[in-house]
């Protein structure tokens, strides 16, 4: 089943107003709302990402921005911030382009994705 008929609006803001629901299940739940939700929606959980970028992990900062704005990161920082492998932090983001249809890599190279 495609990502994006495994939810709908309804259901994901639902799960994302609830208080008790598992981390997991709300974290999928905002990655559809950012994908597929409404622009306003988008706009304020992107919002709320960059907030809570800046202020969990200080020294991540970005390398560049795309034409509609987003920010851009370096692999090899985000995996360092997350202390992971820079190899684990490329096989994490090619399987959630997969699971979008969405490229994430910046066209300039495999180093930076937004």
């Amino acid at each position: 089943m495609d990502f994006k008929d495994e939810w709908d609006l309804d259901t994901a803001m639902k799960i994302l107003q609830n208080q008790t629901v598992d981390s997991k299940l709300w974290a999928e739940a905002v990655e559809w709302l950012l994908l597929y939700g409404p622009p306003e929606v988008v706009s304020l959980l992107l919002q709320a990402s960059t907030q809570a970028t800046e202020n969990a992990f200080p020294d991540l900062q970005p390398v560049d921005y795309t034409p509609e704005g987003e920010r851009a990161y370096n692999v090899a920082e985000i995996a360092k911030a997350l202390d992971i492998s820079e190899e684990e932090a490329e096989r994490v983001i090619a399987q959630k382009e997969l699971a979008h249809r969405k490229k994430y890599f910046f066209p300039g190279g495999s180093d930076t994705i937004h």
